[in-house]
């Protein structure tokens, strides 16, 4: 009872204390920086594609117009080129998910295995190749990497080495800069050309594996910064997720920012149970991020804080986590900070760069930012202030069963912008093609508890709407500036969740049990907690998820009003369960994991899905209009530039498949023909 009695006095402070925090929404600690150079264009009239996300604000948007509605049934393979991963003998399957960047017409791709490679971005001829020599045989956890990222060094002459800089994150947890011209390593960046990012953490990471880069960097001026991606559901106290700012020309370490405040004087430490915030690691940003040169702002998309899935030893919002966070470039000081899941026990972190946009309204240009979430909400918040643009109101949410946890009383929802995803599923919902599928699948689903999103973990098991990979999910999203759109992948997924007495339980035995018994549960002990974690997605014998189709689609939201402008399937399961096609095809949609490319011509550019196709959708009715075949899934996001010899209008992807499709190491270029 005295146990009780302070854990409902402790959550009566915290509540307090945050909500003085939280109606302070415009929350500054310093001024914006000012101007900044970004080393590469924000403007992409000249057709290139200096970073993966198009340019610093990272809309995915390609100004480029040859390749229209008209005519992009006739696309075809311009080019093929292979990294070699796909050959090398590893312990862990590399996923390719990298979005080439060409600047200065060359092609520059990173590669799961520490590779950067550049090409000729109208022939895919090789031009040079860098290899990191990681150690092929480690368990890393998510083996992938998503780009590579450039710099122009002005004070340097045009001749002289690495004056151009191309910066890549390994998975071993590295920053490598290169000169774009040769290849080789900018001995004076670090030691010989490389700073280890495990060196100098709050929290030492507790294995070699469970710390990695998987995301570019972000170089903003003359700094090169860093996230991580720290291995999830481990332990209370994995490594701290510093974000860390670089110098471009030697690798000195400039400032880092830990999104878990370590200071009393900062309003967001209060959000912290006395003493949690110091024990906790994560919270880390593993995505990429985005920057506002002029403004000398970049905006960081964190993560829930360890472990994902209890909060009992971190108790109250716990702000910062979970959060789009705008920083002053130049100083690591937090100027705003919006959270988009208060306590997080979900495992909902924000999975994508925030998108720098420019909304109009009364014929007047408002600087936002666009935040997609795996609860499938769209934020659209002021750049400068963090202050909602489209209104967010604090709604009450399910309360937790489990004795020491207090979970968060309400949650943020954005008003004027519907759910992306079904936030949702009862029992009438629960789908499959056959009636002993349908079966099944109810007899998973009863004994859950399910109250709609944000349902906390239960002993029980719950049902968890949209599942852990989103909603929306790292693809993020595409904003035509001209037609207002926003365009979205999403999941339509249900998961279960449960935690289970850490006293006396066996996870090899577990393991074995879900084996035998073809469950598909993935249990993580949670050390220095009371529980440990099992959780799987919602399917039937069939392989056919348990919620309604579609299960994917793109979205594309109008920002000039709020509403749907259409939503379409994405992609088809035929590859993985055959009877798919006899039982809608395309209308059944596909997970789908990567990004959309906008187009000014109108079209929508996206793979994404286990189906082996990219395809090419009119941004303004979702029709689609073309796709094309691909060696392996695309699970990465498209981008485009001009050939500086032909002129060409051309779209390239990488297709690394993985998992459920093809093994794959390919980047394929799709160009008109003469």
């Amino acid at each position: 009872m005295i146990r009780t009695r302070t854990l409902i006095v402790l959550g009566l402070l915290t509540v307090i204390s945050a909500a003085i925090w939280y109606m302070a929404s415009d929350y500054k600690r310093s001024p914006a920086l000012g101007p900044l150079s970004f080393g590469i264009p924000i403007d992409l009239g000249e057709g290139e594609w200096p970073a993966v996300g198009g340019n610093a604000h990272g809309a995915k948007y390609s100004p480029l117009g040859e390749i229209t509605p008209a005519n992009v049934a006739n696309l075809e393979i311009a080019w093929t080129y292979r990294t070699g991963d796909a050959d090398l003998d590893t312990r862990r399957e590399p996923r390719l998910a990298a979005t080439p960047i060409v600047v200065d017409g060359v092609m520059y791709i990173g590669s799961p295995l520490g590779r950067i490679i550049a090409l000729d971005p109208e022939t895919g001829d090789e031009l040079w190749t860098f290899d990191s020599e990681i150690d092929r045989g480690l368990n890393y956890g998510d083996f992938t990497n998503r780009g590579v990222a450039t710099w122009l060094d002005t004070e340097a002459l045009g001749d002289a080495e690495c004056r151009r800089r191309v910066y890549i994150g390994t998975i071993d947890a590295r920053l490598i800069a290169v000169d774009g011209l040769t290849g080789e390593r900018c001995r004076s960046f670090g030691r010989q050309g490389q700073i280890d990012l495990r060196r100098g953490l709050r929290i030492d990471p507790f294995e070699y594996e469970a710390y990695q880069l998987t995301s570019p960097p972000l170089v903003i001026g003359d700094l090169v910064i860093t996230g991580s991606s720290i291995a999830d559901n481990s332990r209370a106290n994995p490594a701290s997720g510093e974000v860390r700012a670089w110098d471009a020309r030697t690798g000195r370490l400039r400032w880092s920012w830990d999104p878990i405040p370590q200071n009393s004087s900062d309003p967001a430490h209060e959000t912290w149970a006395p003493g949690s915030a110091s024990q906790t690691g994560a919270a880390n940003v593993w995505s990429t991020m985005a920057a506002d040169p002029e403004r000398g702002l970049i905006f960081l998309p964190t993560s829930s804080p360890a472990p994902d899935y209890y909060g009992g030893l971190r108790h109250g919002m716990n702000r910062h986590a979970s959060s789009i966070v705008a920083l002053n470039a130049g100083t690591g000081e937090v100027v705003w900070s919006f959270q988009t899941v208060h306590h997080d026990l979900w495992d909902y972190d924000n999975p994508a760069a925030p998108a720098l946009v420019n909304l109009v309204r009364n014929g007047a240009e408002i600087p936002a930012v666009l935040a997609v979430a795996k609860t499938g909400q769209l934020f659209v918040l002021h750049r400068e202030t963090g202050e909602p643009i489209f209104p967010v109101e604090e709604r009450p949410v399910p309360a937790s069963d489990i004795p020491s946890e207090a979970a968060w009383p309400t949650q943020p929802f954005t008003r004027g912008i519907q759910p992306l995803s079904p936030q949702q599923m009862s029992l009438q919902q629960v789908w499959g093609p056959t009636e002993a599928d349908r079966a099944a699948c109810h007899a998973i689903i009863e004994g859950l508890r399910n109250e709609g999103i944000y349902t906390p973990p239960s002993l029980q098991g719950t049902l968890v709407i949209p599942s852990n990979i989103g909603g929306a999910h790292w693809g993020g999203l595409a904003f035509d500036s001209g037609r207002q759109l926003a365009v979205i992948p999403v999941n339509r997924h249900a998961s279960m969740v449960q935690l289970i007495p850490a006293e006396g339980f066996d996870r090899d035995a577990a393991e074995q049990e879900s084996r035998d018994q073809q469950l598909g549960y993935e249990y993580n002990v949670m050390r220095g907690t009371p529980y440990a974690m099992r959780r799987r997605a919602l399917r039937s014998p069939s392989g056919f998820p348990c919620s309604p189709p579609p299960f994917g689609t793109l979205v594309a939201v109008d920002l000039r009003t709020g509403e749907r402008a259409w939503e379409v399937p994405l992609g088809t399961m035929e590859l993985l369960i055959p009877a798919a096609a006899e039982l809608g095809g395309d209308e059944l949609g596909a997970t789908n994991l990567g990004g959309p490319m906008i187009t000014a011509a109108g079209l929508v550019f996206i793979a994404a899905t286990p189906d082996n196709l990219i395809r090419a959708f009119d941004s303004n009715s979702g029709q689609e209009l073309w796709r094309g075949e691909l060696p392996a899934s695309g699970r990465a996001t498209p981008m485009s530039f001009r050939g500086r010899q032909t002129g060409k209008q051309f779209v390239v992807i990488a297709a690394g498949g993985g998992g459920t499709s093809l093994r794959g190491d390919h980047i394929v270029a799709f160009s008109l023909p003469e």
